[in-house]
């Protein structure tokens, strides 16, 4: 625990001096297409330490079908918070093979922390609400080029 915690602070430290440096959103990130069932999700991919800090920071409005892929090496216990993001989100915490393993419905401008229940090397943010209306909840599958089978 004490190790998360460390870590949890020291993630948390580097995010709030990237996010003061960034001025606005970031927009010119790589695309992926993922779908869910027969619903198709345009995703920008946040792979570095420095687009996943700043994710979907100062964003005023985002497409309904589009949202946020971020990519981490390992698989790890990952959290996010709010922090200058001004859209309500849902993030799905979702397992190398596609599985979303948790959701979390986020509060904008909070410092709240969702974490996901095991160890994930990604994280799908969406508009808050866009997974529930599909039916989608933890132990559905996610398909698209990041996914193993």
């Amino acid at each position: 625990m004490k190790s998360l915690l460390v870590r949890l602070i020291g993630w948390s430290l580097f995010a709030c001096g990237t996010a003061w440096a960034q001025e606005g959103p970031q927009l010119d990130l790589p695309r992926v297409n993922l779908t869910a069932g027969m619903h198709l999700i345009h995703a920008q991919v946040a792979a570095t330490p420095q687009t996943r800090a700043v994710g979907l920071m100062f964003r005023q409005e985002m497409p309904a079908n589009e949202g946020m892929l971020f990519v981490f090496e390992q698989p790890a216990g990952q959290c996010f918070w709010m922090k200058n993001t001004l859209l309500p989100l849902t993030a799905a915490f979702v397992a190398d093979d596609g599985t979303v393993v948790n959701l979390a419905d986020m509060k904008p401008q909070t410092l709240d922390s969702h974490c996901s229940d095991k160890p994930v090397r990604f994280v799908l943010e969406m508009h808050q609400g866009w997974f529930a209306k599909r039916g989608i909840k933890a132990g559905y599958r996610l398909s698209g080029p990041p996914f193993t089978k």
